[in-house]
């Protein structure tokens, strides 16, 4: 039960999504981002298949734009509908959140 991922699997998409509400970024800064948040163990190769299925779903906007180092990007925005889905994840997210931190209110991380 101490494996982080599976705890992160089912929160990574609120993540992105909250990420590309900041700013217009690619893929890769996305990974960056996750990362300098503390979320190392998460892989562009994670990434890509969320940001494929986020663009599906109409919850993100994408374009491709010139780089100064290679290939064009794929930069990806929020849509309307993804601001709302970003909505949704965080009230979601503060009601679990709010539960478990009252399950876990006197436990202190003792032995057993």
């Amino acid at each position: 039960m101490g494996d982080k991922s599976q705890f992160l699997r089912g929160t990574l998409e609120g993540c992105i999504l909250k990420i590309i509400s900041d700013e217009e970024v690619y893929g890769y800064e996305i990974a960056e981002k996750l990362k300098r948040y503390g979320l190392y163990e998460v892989s562009e190769g994670t990434i890509y298949p969320l940001l494929l299925r986020l663009e599906k779903n109409s919850f993100v906007n994408s374009i491709k734009k010139e780089s100064a180092l290679g290939p064009k990007r794929k930069y990806y925005s929020l849509s309307s509908l993804g601001k709302k889905e970003l909505k949704d994840f965080y009230d979601n997210w503060g009601e679990l959140r709010d539960s478990i931190d009252r399950i876990f209110e006197d436990y202190g991380g003792e032995e057993i």
